[in-house]
């Protein structure tokens, strides 16, 4: 969940702060760390194709 007003609006990577922002993964839209992009890509209770 997106927390931070600034990923809220703009996204994390336009964030000024991005740079030395320590919680990015935590309140903002970047992955949390040790996570893929697929990873969070993939919702529990999501159908799969096939």
């Amino acid at each position: 969940m997106t927390v931070c007003p600034i990923a809220v609006v703009a996204g994390c990577k336009k964030c000024p702060a991005f740079s030395i922002c320590p919680l990015k993964g935590v309140l903002g839209d970047q992955p949390k760390s040790g996570e893929t992009p697929a990873a969070t890509a993939a919702k529990p209770g999501a159908k799969k194709k096939g």
